[in-house]
């Protein structure tokens, strides 16, 4: 029981000193929260599609669950919002190595050194996520349909487009959790990669981003976000013209 204590206590100190650091310097295209602001172990997270990919415009909403012995073990990271993808199980949990716990398994075809591992934490679990998002992985899928498809988009240089067709799909129906939530989703990558300090609230909420775009921000911060921006143009995930 006292073991079982330490680690609630140093897991959620843990946690703690994440979302502040979050709070402090964001991540470009997320924005986080606490499901219940009395349990440090579910955040939810909403993605934007990044722009100039196939997610342009998307809003999707997912869940991370802590172990209580988190950073030691990796947390869970699954999608609320329906997504078509080779590395998403049918019931949103994404499948991609960082999130995978720390064992030698030559079947898995990971390294162990692609697996979790302490010094991870939830801006790099972000990062990582965004990132298969527009590079899936088809050597393991968790969903094979999506990654048959994907290979097809892929091989035909995007000719077969059905793939693409099934996500842009997706994102159109997101607009309406957008709407209903209230927030506006970035389109260009000014907009996307702007980094906004939430301000004090009386309320004590944990929103990240608070007021997501302010116009004069965005216009002072442009040039510097620019340089610092987590997306890059050229990602095999683009639309074809």
């Amino acid at each position: 029981m006292a073991q079982h204590g330490h680690h609630v206590a140093s897991s959620q100190k843990a946690l703690m000193l994440e979302m502040k650091s979050l709070q402090d310097e964001p991540v470009e295209g997320f924005r986080i929260t606490l499901v219940d602001e009395a349990d440090m172990y579910n955040w939810e997270v909403a993605i934007f599609g990044p722009p100039n990919t196939h997610y342009e415009g998307g809003y999707f909403k997912a869940r991370i669950k802590f172990p209580v012995d988190y950073p030691y073990s990796p947390p869970a990271f699954r999608f609320l919002t329906k997504m078509w993808h080779p590395n998403i199980y049918e019931n949103g949990d994404v499948c991609i190595s960082i999130l995978h716990p720390p064992v030698d398994d030559p079947q898995s075809g990971e390294l162990p050194s692609e697996r979790w591992n302490p010094t991870q934490n939830v801006r790099t679990i972000l990062l990582s996520v965004i990132s298969l998002l527009n590079e899936p992985n088809t050597f393991s899928p968790a969903n094979v349909d999506a990654s048959v498809m994907y290979r097809k988009w892929r091989d035909s240089k995007g000719k077969d487009r059905e793939y693409i067709e099934i996500i842009r799909k997706q994102v159109l129906a997101t607009k309406a959790d957008a709407e209903r939530d209230g927030v506006k989703v970035p389109v260009t990558l000014d907009e996307y990669c702007v980094r906004t300090q939430v301000p004090p609230t009386d309320d004590g909420s944990n929103l990240l981003y608070d007021d997501y775009y302010d116009d004069e921000e965005l216009e002072d911060d442009d040039e510097d976000d620019n340089e610092d921006c987590c997306y890059d143009e050229d990602d095999s995930g683009t639309e074809d013209s």
